[in-house]
């Protein structure tokens, strides 16, 4: 069974509704046992991280995810559950689960497209990626593949190595990052059509411990 964190940020049902249609069955739930007991979870969630790491808090479900971390259980994280498994955010200055050593830091104002365009914050609408690094959950995407974003806040990891995958927003930020058994993403997955639904597949069958693939490069 696939666990979906309920921490009280949105953005469940969307992402139950793409496992369902994917033919695996998933549970949305705030109970950390039931986190103990799943074969893999996922941390949706949109919002800010003051508020989604008390609501984690709240509910021991932060020390259910660090163990399942250092479990080896495979994690996905998407979009704030990719900014909250760092260890700080800019929002709100929020202490995070500290899964990846890093920071969440904000986007700069005066942002400008290579054409000289002023860029809107937050980071709205359909963007690609440009893979640094190969990884079991990233297989048959193609770098002109599109995701969804809405953002204004992206995850910056003191390890470079732990970046699977940048996007230009005026800047270049990692938009994918990996390390053991934990994938995050800035985007979403469940938003982006066919290329989304491939990476939430390749997910759901990844095993970072072998057998179909390795874990994360950091």
């Amino acid at each position: 069974m696939i666990a979906i964190v309920d921490y009280r940020a949105g953005n469940l049902t969307s992402v139950a509704r793409a496992l369902h249609f994917l033919g695996f069955a998933c549970r949305v739930t705030g109970d950390p046992g039931v986190l103990r007991e799943a074969e893999r979870i996922l941390i949706p969630g949109v919002g800010a991280a003051g508020a989604a790491m008390a609501s984690l808090r709240e509910n021991g479900l932060d020390q259910a995810l660090q163990g399942a971390f250092a479990a080896r259980k495979p994690l996905l994280g998407i979009c704030l559950g990719c900014q909250i498994v760092l260890g700080r955010s800019e929002e709100n200055d929020a202490r995070c689960l500290n899964l990846i050593p890093g920071r969440v830091r904000a986007f700069p104002d005066g942002l400008r497209a290579p054409d000289g365009r002023r860029l809107k914050i937050p980071h709205m609408g359909w963007n690609t990626l440009r893979l640094r690094s190969r990884h079991p959950v990233f297989a048959g995407l193609e770098e002109g593949d599109s995701f969804y974003f809405v953002h204004g806040y992206y995850p910056q990891p003191e390890d470079p190595a732990c970046v699977v995958a940048e996007t230009e927003h005026g800047i270049r930020f990692p938009s994918a990052l990996a390390s053991g058994s934990l994938v995050a993403v800035q985007f979403h997955p469940e938003k982006s059509g066919r290329p989304g639904l491939r990476l939430l597949e390749n997910f759901c069958r990844w095993n970072p411990a072998g057998g179909t693939g390795g874990a994360g490069p950091c």
